[in-house]
Protein backbone atom coordinates (compact mmCIF):
# COMPACT_ATOMS: atom_id res chain seq x y z
CA UNK A 1 0.00 0.00 0.00
CA UNK A 2 1.61 3.30 -1.34
CA UNK A 3 1.73 6.36 1.18
CA UNK A 4 -0.03 8.58 -1.33
CA UNK A 5 -2.57 8.39 -4.13
CA UNK A 6 0.35 8.30 -7.05
CA UNK A 7 -2.64 9.23 -9.74
CA UNK A 8 -4.17 12.01 -7.53
CA UNK A 9 -0.75 13.52 -7.07
CA UNK A 10 -0.74 13.66 -11.05
CA UNK A 11 -3.64 15.60 -10.96
CA UNK A 12 -2.32 17.83 -8.31
CA UNK A 13 1.02 18.10 -10.37
CA UNK A 14 -1.18 18.83 -13.67
CA UNK A 15 -3.70 21.69 -12.54
CA UNK A 16 -0.12 22.93 -10.52
CA UNK A 17 1.43 23.35 -13.93
CA UNK A 18 -1.82 24.68 -15.74
CA UNK A 19 -1.99 27.40 -13.14
CA UNK A 20 1.68 28.33 -13.18
CA UNK A 21 1.67 28.68 -17.00
CA UNK A 22 -1.44 30.59 -16.86
CA UNK A 23 0.03 32.73 -13.96
CA UNK A 24 3.34 33.43 -16.16
CA UNK A 25 1.48 34.06 -19.14
CA UNK A 26 -0.29 36.68 -18.07
CA UNK A 27 2.65 38.44 -15.99
CA UNK A 28 4.93 38.16 -19.54
CA UNK A 29 1.99 39.44 -21.22
CA UNK A 30 1.65 42.42 -18.98
CA UNK A 31 -2.03 41.89 -17.24
CA UNK A 32 -2.17 41.63 -13.63
CA UNK A 33 -1.95 38.03 -11.88
CA UNK A 34 -5.40 36.98 -10.64
CA UNK A 35 -5.26 36.62 -6.72
CA UNK A 36 -7.94 34.97 -4.30
CA UNK A 37 -9.18 37.12 -1.65
CA UNK A 38 -7.07 36.46 1.16
CA UNK A 39 -6.75 39.29 4.09
CA UNK A 40 -3.31 38.56 4.93
CA UNK A 41 -2.46 40.38 1.75
CA UNK A 42 -4.55 44.09 1.65
CA UNK A 43 -4.13 47.03 -0.02
CA UNK A 44 -2.58 47.84 -3.39
CA UNK A 45 0.74 47.19 -2.84
CA UNK A 46 0.32 43.64 -2.99
CA UNK A 47 -0.79 44.18 -6.36
CA UNK A 48 2.21 45.63 -7.37
CA UNK A 49 5.20 43.81 -8.99
CA UNK A 50 7.16 41.45 -7.76
CA UNK A 51 5.03 41.65 -4.46
CA UNK A 52 1.90 40.50 -6.79
CA UNK A 53 4.08 37.31 -7.96
CA UNK A 54 5.23 36.43 -4.53
CA UNK A 55 1.52 36.33 -3.52
CA UNK A 56 -0.03 34.48 -6.08
CA UNK A 57 2.70 31.82 -6.47
CA UNK A 58 2.50 31.49 -2.43
CA UNK A 59 -1.05 30.14 -3.14
CA UNK A 60 -0.22 28.23 -6.15
CA UNK A 61 1.84 26.52 -3.94
CA UNK A 62 -0.19 26.31 -0.34
CA UNK A 63 -2.91 24.86 -3.13
CA UNK A 64 -0.62 21.88 -4.38
CA UNK A 65 0.55 21.17 -1.04
CA UNK A 66 -3.38 20.80 0.44
CA UNK A 67 -3.76 19.28 -2.69
CA UNK A 68 -0.38 16.11 -1.84
CA UNK A 69 -2.05 16.25 1.63
CA UNK A 70 -5.25 15.35 0.59
CA UNK A 71 -4.15 12.29 -1.82
CA UNK A 72 -2.31 10.76 1.17
CA UNK A 73 -3.74 7.35 1.69
CA UNK A 74 -3.91 7.31 5.71
CA UNK A 75 -6.25 6.59 8.47
CA UNK A 76 -8.58 10.17 9.12
CA UNK A 77 -6.91 10.56 12.55
CA UNK A 78 -3.42 10.59 10.69
CA UNK A 79 -4.17 12.69 7.23
CA UNK A 80 -5.88 15.22 9.85
CA UNK A 81 -2.88 15.31 11.72
CA UNK A 82 -0.56 16.00 8.60
CA UNK A 83 -3.46 18.51 6.85
CA UNK A 84 -2.61 20.61 10.61
CA UNK A 85 1.08 20.54 10.41
CA UNK A 86 1.31 21.15 6.60
CA UNK A 87 -0.58 23.72 7.25
CA UNK A 88 1.17 25.37 9.87
CA UNK A 89 4.35 25.57 7.81
CA UNK A 90 2.52 26.74 5.13
CA UNK A 91 0.95 29.42 6.44
CA UNK A 92 4.41 30.29 8.67
CA UNK A 93 5.78 30.28 4.93
CA UNK A 94 3.50 33.55 3.66
CA UNK A 95 5.48 36.53 2.15
CA UNK A 96 3.19 38.65 4.44
CA UNK A 97 5.22 37.31 7.34
CA UNK A 98 8.67 38.23 6.47
CA UNK A 99 10.02 42.12 6.28
CA UNK A 100 11.71 41.34 3.05
CA UNK A 101 9.16 40.29 0.94
CA UNK A 102 6.06 42.36 3.19
CA UNK A 103 5.66 45.56 0.75
CA UNK A 104 3.68 47.61 3.75
CA UNK A 105 6.33 46.88 6.12
CA UNK A 106 8.85 47.91 3.78
CA UNK A 107 6.69 51.22 2.82
CA UNK A 108 6.62 51.91 6.97
CA UNK A 109 10.40 51.75 7.37
CA UNK A 110 11.05 54.05 4.52
CA UNK A 111 8.20 56.59 5.67
CA UNK A 112 9.74 56.67 9.13
CA UNK A 113 13.56 56.25 8.15
CA UNK A 114 13.83 52.98 9.93
CA UNK A 115 11.89 54.01 13.17
CA UNK A 116 9.57 50.78 12.87
CA UNK A 117 12.36 48.59 12.27
CA UNK A 118 13.85 49.53 16.02
CA UNK A 119 10.56 49.58 17.46
CA UNK A 120 9.83 46.23 16.16
CA UNK A 121 12.68 44.72 17.73
CA UNK A 122 11.89 46.41 21.42
CA UNK A 123 8.24 44.54 20.81
CA UNK A 124 10.10 41.64 20.04
CA UNK A 125 12.62 41.26 23.13
CA UNK A 126 9.80 42.76 25.17
CA UNK A 127 7.86 39.61 24.20
CA UNK A 128 10.68 37.50 24.33
CA UNK A 129 11.17 38.21 27.37
CA UNK A 130 7.04 37.49 28.97
CA UNK A 131 7.63 34.22 26.50
CA UNK A 132 4.62 35.03 24.63
CA UNK A 133 3.19 37.45 21.52
CA UNK A 134 1.07 40.48 22.93
CA UNK A 135 -2.64 40.15 20.85
CA UNK A 136 -3.65 43.33 22.70
CA UNK A 137 -2.32 46.23 24.74
CA UNK A 138 -2.86 44.83 28.28
CA UNK A 139 -2.29 48.25 30.10
CA UNK A 140 -5.57 49.12 29.06
CA UNK A 141 -7.46 46.55 31.51
CA UNK A 142 -7.92 45.77 34.96
CA UNK A 143 -9.60 42.86 36.50
CA UNK A 144 -12.64 44.35 38.55
CA UNK A 145 -12.23 47.88 37.33
CA UNK A 146 -12.99 47.94 33.66
CA UNK A 147 -13.46 43.94 33.09
CA UNK A 148 -15.58 41.53 35.44
CA UNK A 149 -17.05 44.51 36.97
CA UNK A 150 -20.67 42.85 38.01
CA UNK A 151 -21.61 43.58 41.66
CA UNK A 152 -21.41 40.41 43.83
CA UNK A 153 -19.44 38.89 46.64
CA UNK A 154 -17.43 35.64 47.28
CA UNK A 155 -19.23 33.38 50.12
CA UNK A 156 -17.23 30.65 49.36
CA UNK A 157 -13.71 29.52 48.95
CA UNK A 158 -11.32 26.13 49.03
CA UNK A 159 -7.82 25.30 47.44
CA UNK A 160 -9.55 24.61 44.41
CA UNK A 161 -12.64 27.55 43.85
CA UNK A 162 -14.10 30.71 45.17
CA UNK A 163 -17.66 30.58 44.64
CA UNK A 164 -19.50 34.03 43.62
CA UNK A 165 -22.97 35.37 44.07
CA UNK A 166 -23.96 38.55 42.12
CA UNK A 167 -26.10 40.85 43.55
CA UNK A 168 -29.70 41.24 42.00
CA UNK A 169 -30.70 43.46 39.17
CA UNK A 170 -34.48 43.30 39.74
CA UNK A 171 -37.12 43.90 42.71
CA UNK A 172 -38.10 40.26 42.15
CA UNK A 173 -36.16 37.06 40.78
CA UNK A 174 -36.73 33.52 40.03
CA UNK A 175 -36.29 31.31 43.13
CA UNK A 176 -33.96 28.52 41.37
CA UNK A 177 -30.89 30.16 41.31
CA UNK A 178 -28.54 29.97 37.93
CA UNK A 179 -25.07 27.95 38.98
CA UNK A 180 -22.31 28.60 36.20
CA UNK A 181 -19.52 26.87 35.50
CA UNK A 182 -16.86 28.28 33.12
CA UNK A 183 -13.67 26.57 31.86
CA UNK A 184 -10.87 25.74 34.24
CA UNK A 185 -8.56 26.41 31.34
CA UNK A 186 -9.39 29.86 31.48
CA UNK A 187 -10.56 32.69 33.93
CA UNK A 188 -14.34 33.29 33.93
CA UNK A 189 -14.80 36.87 33.07
CA UNK A 190 -14.90 35.77 29.79
CA UNK A 191 -18.43 36.01 30.80
CA UNK A 192 -18.01 39.13 32.16
CA UNK A 193 -16.20 41.35 30.64
CA UNK A 194 -17.83 44.57 30.42
CA UNK A 195 -21.66 45.44 30.99
CA UNK A 196 -22.57 45.30 27.67
CA UNK A 197 -21.36 42.02 26.63
CA UNK A 198 -21.61 40.67 30.29
CA UNK A 199 -23.49 37.71 30.02
CA UNK A 200 -24.01 37.38 33.92
CA UNK A 201 -25.14 40.77 33.74
CA UNK A 202 -27.37 39.44 31.04
CA UNK A 203 -28.65 36.60 33.49
CA UNK A 204 -29.28 38.75 35.99
CA UNK A 205 -31.66 40.92 34.05
CA UNK A 206 -33.59 38.30 33.35
CA UNK A 207 -34.65 38.00 36.85
CA UNK A 208 -32.38 35.53 37.65
CA UNK A 209 -29.89 34.90 41.54
CA UNK A 210 -26.33 33.85 39.67
CA UNK A 211 -23.81 32.14 41.51
CA UNK A 212 -20.22 31.22 39.52
CA UNK A 213 -17.30 29.34 39.99
CA UNK A 214 -13.95 31.20 39.87
CA UNK A 215 -11.63 28.55 39.21
CA UNK A 216 -8.02 28.99 41.22
CA UNK A 217 -5.36 29.43 39.26
CA UNK A 218 -2.98 26.67 40.37
CA UNK A 219 0.78 26.93 41.43
CA UNK A 220 2.61 24.87 42.91
CA UNK A 221 0.85 23.92 45.98
CA UNK A 222 -1.86 22.94 43.99
CA UNK A 223 -0.14 20.34 41.78
CA UNK A 224 -1.92 17.41 43.32
CA UNK A 225 -5.03 18.21 42.58
CA UNK A 226 -7.08 15.40 40.02
CA UNK A 227 -10.34 15.42 37.94
CA UNK A 228 -12.18 14.07 40.79
CA UNK A 229 -10.56 17.25 43.22
CA UNK A 230 -12.17 19.83 40.28
CA UNK A 231 -15.59 17.58 41.07
CA UNK A 232 -15.52 17.04 45.11
CA UNK A 233 -14.51 20.56 45.66
CA UNK A 234 -15.56 22.38 42.66
CA UNK A 235 -18.78 21.69 41.13
CA UNK A 236 -19.98 19.80 43.63
CA UNK A 237 -19.44 22.01 46.53
CA UNK A 238 -20.42 25.03 44.28
CA UNK A 239 -23.93 23.04 43.85
CA UNK A 240 -24.23 22.62 47.49
CA UNK A 241 -23.08 25.87 48.50
CA UNK A 242 -25.13 27.42 46.25
CA UNK A 243 -28.19 25.18 47.44
CA UNK A 244 -27.54 26.11 50.86
CA UNK A 245 -27.43 29.91 50.22
CA UNK A 246 -30.93 29.79 47.92
CA UNK A 247 -32.89 27.39 50.01
CA UNK A 248 -34.28 26.64 46.87
CA UNK A 249 -35.45 22.98 46.31
CA UNK A 250 -33.70 22.77 42.91
CA UNK A 251 -30.97 24.84 40.99
CA UNK A 252 -30.15 25.66 37.06
CA UNK A 253 -26.61 24.81 36.30
CA UNK A 254 -24.92 26.05 33.00
CA UNK A 255 -20.97 24.75 31.96
CA UNK A 256 -19.21 26.56 29.39
CA UNK A 257 -16.16 24.23 27.16
CA UNK A 258 -14.59 22.03 29.73
CA UNK A 259 -16.68 23.61 32.20
CA UNK A 260 -19.24 21.71 30.65
CA UNK A 261 -17.43 18.42 30.77
CA UNK A 262 -16.90 19.23 34.86
CA UNK A 263 -20.75 20.38 34.91
CA UNK A 264 -22.33 17.04 33.33
CA UNK A 265 -19.59 14.74 35.44
CA UNK A 266 -20.54 16.07 38.49
CA UNK A 267 -24.34 16.11 37.57
CA UNK A 268 -24.12 12.25 36.32
CA UNK A 269 -22.54 11.58 40.05
CA UNK A 270 -25.62 12.96 41.54
CA UNK A 271 -27.54 10.93 39.55
CA UNK A 272 -25.59 8.08 40.87
CA UNK A 273 -26.38 9.19 44.37
CA UNK A 274 -29.72 9.80 44.04
CA UNK A 275 -29.73 13.45 44.29
CA UNK A 276 -32.07 15.66 41.77
CA UNK A 277 -31.10 19.28 42.98
CA UNK A 278 -29.86 20.00 39.17
CA UNK A 279 -33.20 20.84 37.43
CA UNK A 280 -31.48 21.91 34.05
CA UNK A 281 -27.93 21.70 32.31
CA UNK A 282 -27.07 24.25 29.63
CA UNK A 283 -24.03 22.85 27.70
CA UNK A 284 -22.42 25.85 25.80
CA UNK A 285 -19.81 24.37 23.58
CA UNK A 286 -18.88 21.59 25.07
CA UNK A 287 -17.80 18.13 23.94
CA UNK A 288 -18.77 15.04 25.86
CA UNK A 289 -18.55 12.62 23.03
CA UNK A 290 -14.50 12.91 21.72
CA UNK A 291 -14.87 10.89 18.34
CA UNK A 292 -14.26 14.05 16.68
CA UNK A 293 -12.24 16.27 18.75
CA UNK A 294 -11.04 18.54 15.95
CA UNK A 295 -7.77 20.17 15.59
CA UNK A 296 -6.62 19.47 19.29
CA UNK A 297 -6.86 16.10 18.00
CA UNK A 298 -4.17 16.30 15.81
CA UNK A 299 -1.70 17.25 18.64
CA UNK A 300 -2.13 14.24 21.08
CA UNK A 301 -1.49 10.55 20.67
CA UNK A 302 -0.50 7.49 22.85
CA UNK A 303 3.18 9.10 23.08
CA UNK A 304 2.35 12.62 24.05
CA UNK A 305 -0.35 11.53 26.46
CA UNK A 306 2.24 9.04 28.07
CA UNK A 307 4.49 11.87 28.20
CA UNK A 308 2.30 13.93 30.37
CA UNK A 309 1.52 11.15 32.56
CA UNK A 310 5.07 10.31 33.22
CA UNK A 311 6.41 14.25 33.81
CA UNK A 312 3.48 16.12 35.68
CA UNK A 313 0.66 13.01 35.95
CA UNK A 314 1.60 11.93 39.74
CA UNK A 315 2.12 15.91 40.59
CA UNK A 316 3.07 19.43 39.04
CA UNK A 317 1.86 21.86 36.90
CA UNK A 318 1.06 22.48 33.06
CA UNK A 319 2.00 25.67 32.35
CA UNK A 320 -1.28 27.76 31.24
CA UNK A 321 1.53 30.22 28.80
CA UNK A 322 2.23 26.71 26.94
CA UNK A 323 -1.79 25.62 26.72
CA UNK A 324 -2.52 29.57 25.26
CA UNK A 325 0.37 28.48 22.87
CA UNK A 326 -1.45 25.56 21.68
CA UNK A 327 -4.78 27.01 21.27
CA UNK A 328 -3.25 30.41 19.85
CA UNK A 329 -1.64 27.53 17.05
CA UNK A 330 -5.60 26.13 15.86
CA UNK A 331 -5.73 29.81 14.83
CA UNK A 332 -2.25 30.86 13.62
CA UNK A 333 -3.67 33.11 11.23
CA UNK A 334 -5.73 35.00 13.56
CA UNK A 335 -3.49 34.89 16.93
CA UNK A 336 -0.22 34.47 15.58
CA UNK A 337 0.89 35.87 12.10
CA UNK A 338 -0.80 39.02 12.18
CA UNK A 339 0.23 39.98 15.55
CA UNK A 340 3.94 38.79 14.01
CA UNK A 341 3.66 41.60 10.89
CA UNK A 342 2.33 44.22 13.23
CA UNK A 343 4.45 44.26 16.25
CA UNK A 344 7.66 43.13 14.62
CA UNK A 345 7.68 44.06 11.52
CA UNK A 346 5.68 47.40 11.24
CA UNK A 347 6.81 48.24 14.83
CA UNK A 348 3.47 49.25 15.86
CA UNK A 349 1.46 47.65 19.55
CA UNK A 350 -1.48 45.72 19.54
CA UNK A 351 -4.87 47.75 19.85
CA UNK A 352 -6.60 47.51 23.14
CA UNK A 353 -9.73 44.52 23.18
CA UNK A 354 -11.20 42.66 26.18
CA UNK A 355 -11.66 39.23 24.61
CA UNK A 356 -8.13 39.33 23.36
CA UNK A 357 -6.80 40.49 27.24
CA UNK A 358 -8.60 37.47 28.06
CA UNK A 359 -7.11 35.26 26.03
CA UNK A 360 -3.79 36.17 27.02
CA UNK A 361 -4.81 35.67 30.39
CA UNK A 362 -3.03 32.01 30.88
CA UNK A 363 -4.22 29.74 33.55
CA UNK A 364 -2.18 26.59 34.69
CA UNK A 365 -3.77 23.07 35.31
CA UNK A 366 -2.96 20.69 37.78
CA UNK A 367 -0.46 17.87 36.45
CA UNK A 368 -2.91 14.75 37.47
CA UNK A 369 -5.98 16.54 36.40
CA UNK A 370 -4.86 17.64 33.01
CA UNK A 371 -3.02 13.86 32.04
CA UNK A 372 -6.65 12.62 33.49
CA UNK A 373 -8.59 14.63 31.00
CA UNK A 374 -6.34 14.31 27.90
CA UNK A 375 -6.27 9.97 28.59
CA UNK A 376 -10.00 9.28 29.49
CA UNK A 377 -11.68 11.63 27.23
CA UNK A 378 -9.53 12.69 24.42
CA UNK A 379 -7.75 10.04 23.59
CA UNK A 380 -9.49 7.09 24.85
CA UNK A 381 -13.18 8.97 25.23
CA UNK A 382 -14.33 6.86 27.88
CA UNK A 383 -16.82 9.39 29.22
CA UNK A 384 -19.70 8.67 26.49
CA UNK A 385 -19.45 5.13 27.48
CA UNK A 386 -22.05 4.44 30.28
CA UNK A 387 -20.68 2.88 33.52
CA UNK A 388 -17.21 3.23 31.80
CA UNK A 389 -15.20 5.76 34.38
CA UNK A 390 -15.99 6.14 37.77
CA UNK A 391 -16.00 9.57 39.14
CA UNK A 392 -15.60 10.20 43.17
CA UNK A 393 -15.85 6.63 43.50
CA UNK A 394 -19.48 6.08 41.50
CA UNK A 395 -19.75 4.77 37.95
CA UNK A 396 -21.11 7.54 36.04
CA UNK A 397 -23.64 7.27 32.90
CA UNK A 398 -24.63 10.89 31.47
CA UNK A 399 -28.00 8.74 30.26
CA UNK A 400 -28.95 9.61 33.77
CA UNK A 401 -28.88 13.16 33.29
CA UNK A 402 -32.34 12.65 32.35
CA UNK A 403 -33.26 16.60 33.14
CA UNK A 404 -33.88 18.97 30.57
CA UNK A 405 -30.72 19.84 28.48
CA UNK A 406 -29.61 23.32 26.40
CA UNK A 407 -26.70 22.55 23.99
CA UNK A 408 -25.37 25.09 22.46
CA UNK A 409 -22.70 24.44 19.80
CA UNK A 410 -21.13 27.25 17.28
CA UNK A 411 -20.86 26.78 13.53
CA UNK A 412 -16.99 27.47 13.37
CA UNK A 413 -16.56 26.14 16.52
CA UNK A 414 -12.20 24.94 16.32
CA UNK A 415 -11.92 23.65 19.43
CA UNK A 416 -15.41 22.22 19.93
CA UNK A 417 -16.92 20.99 16.14
CA UNK A 418 -20.44 21.71 16.14
CA UNK A 419 -21.27 17.59 14.53
CA UNK A 420 -19.17 16.50 18.11
CA UNK A 421 -21.28 18.78 20.39
CA UNK A 422 -24.51 17.64 18.71
CA UNK A 423 -23.22 14.25 19.54
CA UNK A 424 -24.36 15.01 23.31
CA UNK A 425 -28.28 14.95 22.41
CA UNK A 426 -27.66 11.40 22.18
CA UNK A 427 -25.59 10.58 25.57
CA UNK A 428 -28.38 12.69 28.14
CA UNK A 429 -31.06 11.16 28.68
CA UNK A 430 -33.80 13.93 29.11
CA UNK A 431 -35.41 16.18 27.20
CA UNK A 432 -32.92 18.48 25.07
CA UNK A 433 -32.85 21.57 23.17
CA UNK A 434 -29.84 21.60 20.35
CA UNK A 435 -29.42 25.47 19.03
CA UNK A 436 -26.25 26.19 16.86
CA UNK A 437 -24.77 29.57 16.77
CA UNK A 438 -23.03 31.48 14.05
CA UNK A 439 -19.16 32.06 14.59
CA UNK A 440 -17.00 29.91 16.82
CA UNK A 441 -16.14 29.52 19.87
CA UNK A 442 -15.74 32.24 21.83
CA UNK A 443 -17.66 35.27 19.43
CA UNK A 444 -20.53 32.57 18.69
CA UNK A 445 -21.15 32.23 22.84
CA UNK A 446 -20.50 36.23 23.51
CA UNK A 447 -23.37 37.67 21.64
CA UNK A 448 -24.93 40.06 23.23
CA UNK A 449 -28.55 39.92 22.70
CA UNK A 450 -28.77 44.02 22.85
CA UNK A 451 -26.52 44.12 19.63
CA UNK A 452 -29.01 41.46 17.56
CA UNK A 453 -25.75 40.58 15.87
CA UNK A 454 -25.33 37.10 14.10
CA UNK A 455 -28.03 34.77 14.11
CA UNK A 456 -28.62 30.61 15.18
CA UNK A 457 -30.58 27.53 14.34
CA UNK A 458 -32.91 25.61 16.36
CA UNK A 459 -35.63 23.21 16.06
CA UNK A 460 -34.47 20.54 13.69
CA UNK A 461 -34.95 17.09 13.76
CA UNK A 462 -33.80 15.36 16.23
CA UNK A 463 -31.89 12.38 15.76
CA UNK A 464 -28.35 11.05 14.98
CA UNK A 465 -27.65 12.71 11.67
CA UNK A 466 -26.10 16.47 12.76
CA UNK A 467 -26.76 17.20 9.13
CA UNK A 468 -30.24 16.27 9.22
CA UNK A 469 -30.72 18.50 12.12
CA UNK A 470 -29.22 21.30 10.37
CA UNK A 471 -30.65 20.70 6.92
CA UNK A 472 -34.66 20.54 8.82
CA UNK A 473 -33.51 23.95 11.10
CA UNK A 474 -35.09 27.37 11.37
CA UNK A 475 -32.57 30.12 11.18
CA UNK A 476 -33.14 32.74 13.22
CA UNK A 477 -31.45 36.67 13.24
CA UNK A 478 -29.76 37.53 16.76
CA UNK A 479 -28.82 36.47 20.12
CA UNK A 480 -29.38 32.70 21.36
CA UNK A 481 -29.15 35.05 24.33
CA UNK A 482 -32.91 35.19 24.12
CA UNK A 483 -33.82 31.95 23.18
CA UNK A 484 -31.92 30.11 26.11
CA UNK A 485 -33.34 33.04 28.60
CA UNK A 486 -37.11 31.72 27.08
CA UNK A 487 -35.92 28.13 27.57
CA UNK A 488 -34.54 28.68 30.92
CA UNK A 489 -37.56 30.62 32.06
CA UNK A 490 -40.38 28.17 33.15
CA UNK A 491 -37.57 25.98 34.67
CA UNK A 492 -36.69 28.63 37.12
CA UNK A 493 -39.53 28.28 39.86
CA UNK A 494 -41.77 31.32 41.31
CA UNK A 495 -40.91 34.92 41.18
CA UNK A 496 -39.90 36.10 44.90
CA UNK A 497 -38.49 39.21 46.29
CA UNK A 498 -34.80 39.48 45.78
CA UNK A 499 -32.60 39.34 48.90
CA UNK A 500 -30.72 42.76 49.84
CA UNK A 501 -27.89 41.09 51.61
CA UNK A 502 -25.67 38.04 49.83
CA UNK A 503 -24.74 34.57 51.34
CA UNK A 504 -26.05 33.55 55.04
CA UNK A 505 -24.62 32.60 58.10
CA UNK A 506 -23.41 29.63 57.18
CA UNK A 507 -21.68 30.98 54.22
CA UNK A 508 -21.25 35.38 54.50
CA UNK A 509 -19.37 37.05 52.18
CA UNK A 510 -15.52 36.95 51.94
CA UNK A 511 -14.35 39.72 49.62
CA UNK A 512 -16.29 41.62 46.83
CA UNK A 513 -16.30 40.19 43.59
CA UNK A 514 -14.51 39.27 41.44
CA UNK A 515 -12.03 37.61 44.25
CA UNK A 516 -8.37 37.52 44.42
CA UNK A 517 -8.28 33.70 42.71
CA UNK A 518 -9.22 35.30 39.42
CA UNK A 519 -6.43 38.44 39.50
CA UNK A 520 -3.72 35.53 39.76
CA UNK A 521 -1.84 36.02 36.91
CA UNK A 522 0.33 33.27 35.21
CA UNK A 523 4.07 34.64 35.06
Amino acid sequence: MTLFDISTIDRSFARYWEKQSDFWARTLSGQQPEGAADRRFPGEQWDRYPFNLLRQNYLLNSQFVDGVVDSAAMEPAQKHKLRFFSRQVVDAMSPANFAATNPDALQAMVDSRGETVQAGLANFMEDASRGRISITDESAFEVGTNVATSQGSVVYENEVMQLIQYAPLTAKVASRPLLIVPPCINKFYILDLQPENSFVRFACEQGLTVFLVSWRNPGADQGHLTWDDYLAEGVLKAIDVTHEISRADQLNALGWCVGGTLLSSAVAVLRARGDERVASVTLLTTMLDFTEPGDLGALLDEAGVLQREMSIGQGGIYPGSELGFVFQTLRANDLIWPYVVNNYLKGKTPAPFDLLYWNADATNLPGPMYAWYLRNMYLENRLRVPCELEMCGLPVDLGQLDMPSYVLATQEDHIVPWRSAYRTTGLVGGNCEFVLGASGHIAGVINPASKNKRSFWTGGQAGEDAEQWLATAESRAGSWWTHWAEWIQPLSGKQVAARKKLGNAKHPPIEAAPGRYVKVRTT
